[in-house]
């Protein structure tokens, strides 16, 4: 999901956000408004992380984002097969 969307969707993605990142307070899901930029700075703030670990959690959830609307949708990241199961033989 790009971030133009995740902006769009904020108000419906604050309850996620929330749940990935515990410490953050309602407050600072109003003040960050879908804003990458933001998001990284709260929970740097909130966790004492640094910059670039706060970034790869956002980005590691954005790409989760993005796949759980493709499986919502039944689109191709929902019929995926994990690479752990492609050699698998079925009995």
């Amino acid at each position: 999901m790009n971030w133009d969307q995740v902006q769009g969707k904020w108000k419906q993605l604050k309850g996620e956000a929330k749940t990935r990142w515990g410490k953050l307070t309602d407050d600072d899901l109003d003040v960050v408004a879908g804003q990458r930029d933001k998001l990284v700075g709260r929970i740097q703030e909130r966790y004492g992380v640094a910059k670039e670990q706060a970034q790869r959690e956002v980005e590691e959830w954005n790409r989760t984002l993005g796949q759980e609307t493709d499986a919502q949708r039944g689109g191709p990241e929902s019929q995926r097969v994990p690479e752990s199961q492609k050699d698998r033989k079925v009995s």
